[in-house]
């Protein structure tokens, strides 16, 4: 009995390493594409449905669509309003794993396993094909689980042994008995929580009702708590999100909750219904338990494509409960993550279009800083200027944070499975969120330069002025390109360009400086100031083309992009 038992956990495990390989692979195969199909098919609630359900059917997990959706509310990329539709579209598509595992546990498998796996283990010898192989890999493993969990299941033999049954035969487990499936529905809400895998728990449902141990009320009980339980993710994974991410998981728990209950209400015609769609008596037990899982299966699909077609109607009503359940926050925060929190990213191919969107973000903040540093050169009131700096000087240790935080989770991304295009965009946002980094510290040393200009009260003469004006203009414009470019417009040529004026324009301000110190227009502690001011900007023109050469590759008259 222990041998069997470990052997069943052993299926299920199996199972769900089955199903978490196929999602990934299919991920590494479309994963790119799925940001785009999210922007682009959530234009109303109806399409937003559609999409989620594609989406779910594609990387076979209504839990990764669901942190997927609400990754993007958090990125600003999604509203909640489309975020909402598109979680009650997955809840439709996840229902597809119900009848791939009723399937399972309906016909022998096995023969069609041994070469699935065979065929898997050639296509993944090939780099083109190594994803494909990946995915049927972890069918085969989904396959072959389903068929051992059926046979473990028969071995068991539950509903014989006297102990189970006389158990399951307390009037406290009938099925005529209404707290009896609100108890099912509970354990089935907490084994879906602690095991944070809804497919695991309706393959264990399947099995124990086509093995005779529990009736299909039971059953169907359970499968009702699983959808609460399988909501449970995206909360955990919003924890550390902003608000609006937080709101769209708990749209997620709110659409579920109310389907519970609905249906409770309408509990046994509901399932009676499902029963004779399936062509199964309810009431005959054992004698039905093989077309069990069909029924399971059915009554999935029913529960949320009908809960969808009620709640579709009431996605405003949805959004105001959950904005009101969880207010926003006075303030997130000037300098926090945007794009990316913590733990909250189980979909790795789209974690990296994440953390391009916070790069992006990065490269404006350095911009912002550097617009700072300008003010901060016209400065005379010492009030204002000591403020100045000092903002000046939290920049600096924001972008010391910022370049910590995304190289940290790119580095945690870095470990998953990624395909080989992901893994170039990963290596080159490291060198660009330290050249990034650069930057900051580049616009710091200027600040520092500053300061030490008003504390010697050095004036510059006019052609002083102005070549630090040139230098600032031709600073700005290659900070705006880069940025621009690190959104994915512009020309690189451009950046390039100007990083030659710039070096251009600092030999020439340089020889300048040399011959009015010589001929004595100014000290040479002014000149000396003067010349730290100008090698610093043009020290931070090669960290911007740095930054550029990172996405886009080293000038060599054919740029390639090195990201999307």
């Amino acid at each position: 009995m222990i041998l069997t038992i470990l052997k069943l956990i052993g299926c299920i495990a199996l199972l769900m390493y089955g199903m978490k390989v196929m999602s990934e692979a299919l991920q590494k195969m479309a994963g790119p594409s799925l940001r785009h199909v999210l922007g682009a098919m959530t234009t109303n609630r109806f399409t937003g449905v559609l999409t989620g359900m594609l989406v779910c059917v594609a990387v076979q997990s209504s839990a990764a669509t669901t942190v997927m959706t609400v990754s993007f509310v958090n990125a600003a990329l999604l509203t909640l309003a489309q975020a909402i539709s598109v979680i009650m579209g997955a809840n439709i598509g996840t229902t597809l794993s119900a009848w791939i595992m009723s399937a399972g546990f309906s016909f022998d498998m096995m023969n069609v396993v041994w070469p699935v796996f065979l065929v898997a283990i050639i296509l993944i010898q090939f780099p083109k094909h190594r994803y494909l192989g990946d995915f049927l890999f972890g069918l085969s493993f989904m396959l072959f689980s389903l068929g051992m969990l059926k046979a473990t299941g028969m071995e068991l033999d539950l509903a014989g042994k006297p102990s189970v049954s006389a158990f399951f035969s307390n009037p406290f487990f009938s099925s005529h008995f209404f707290l009896t499936t609100i108890i099912f529905v509970i354990i089935g809400t907490i084994l879906t929580m602690a095991a944070q895998s809804s497919a695991a728990l309706m393959a264990i449902t399947m099995v124990l009702c086509t093995t005779g141990v529990l009736s299909i009320y039971q059953g169907i009980a359970l499968v009702m708590g699983e959808n609460i339980g399988t909501t449970v993710t995206a909360n955990i994974a919003a924890l550390s999100a902003n608000t609006q991410a937080r709101r769209a998981a708990l749209a997620h728990m709110v659409f579920n909750i109310f389907g519970v209950l609905w249906i409770l209400c309408l509990f046994r015609p509901f399932v009676n219904m499902s029963c004779r769609l399936v062509g199964v008596d309810p009431s005959a037990g054992v004698e039905n338990a093989a077309s069990l899982s069909f029924v399971l299966a059915t009554f999935h699909t029913l529960f949320n494509v009908t809960n969808t077609m009620i709640l579709i109607w009431f996605i405003p009503q949805i959004e105001k409960l959950v904005s009101k359940l969880i207010p926003q926050k006075e303030s997130e925060g000037e300098f926090r993550l945007k794009y990316l929190q913590v733990g909250i990213m189980k979909t790795p191919e789209i974690g990296v279009f994440q953390a391009q969107k916070e790069t992006v973000l990065f490269s404006e903040r350095m911009g912002q800083m550097f617009g700072e540093v300008k003010e901060l050169y016209s400065l005379k009131d010492a009030d204002e200027f000591k403020k100045k700096a000092d903002r000046i000087r939290s920049m600096e240790e924001m972008s010391d944070n910022l370049e910590s935080e995304i190289g940290r989770y790119l580095a945690s991304v870095g470990n998953a499975h990624l395909s080989d295009d992901t893994k170039q965009k990963v290596r080159a946002m490291l060198r660009g969120i330290s050249e990034l980094e650069s930057i900051g510290d580049s616009c710091f040393n200027l600040s520092r330069t500053l300061e030490r200009k008003y504390a010697q009260k050095a004036e510059f003469i006019p052609r002083q002025e102005e070549g630090v004006s040139k230098m600032f203009e031709l600073l700005s414009k290659a900070m705006d390109n880069m940025t621009a470019l690190l959104s994915g417009d512009g020309d690189p040529e451009v950046s390039f360009a100007i990083e030659n004026e710039i070096d251009s324009l600092r030999n020439d301000l340089r020889a300048q400086n040399t011959l009015d110190i010589d001929n004595g227009v100014y000290s040479f502690a002014v000149g000396t100031i003067y010349m730290d001011i100008i090698r610093e900007c043009e020290k931070c023109g090669d960290y911007v083309k740095n930054v550029v050469e990172s996405k886009y590759g080293k000038r060599d008259g054919n740029v390639q992009a090195a990201t999307a």
